[in-house]
């Protein structure tokens, strides 16, 4: 894995889903993609947390397995 400079997580918009609750809930969020990168992070912890880069290909691979629930 590399370790780059990262991103200012305020300078993107952030989204979750819509089957998300808004108790603080169980789940990520993804920004707006940055050229060569979707930033992804947990919504627990979105103010101070880790923020992790995937590059497109992967995110998408990963977004579409999920579609079709690829153990």
């Amino acid at each position: 894995m590399k370790r780059g400079k990262g991103i200012d997580p305020d300078s993107v918009g952030w989204r979750k889903s819509s089957y998300s609750n808004n108790d603080g809930g169980d789940c990520v969020e993804v920004a707006t993609p940055l050229p060569g990168a979707v930033p992804v992070r947990d919504s627990k912890q979105a103010d101070n947390g880790p923020v992790l880069l995937f590059h497109p290909t992967s995110w998408t691979a990963f977004v579409e397995g999920i579609g079709r629930r690829i153990p």
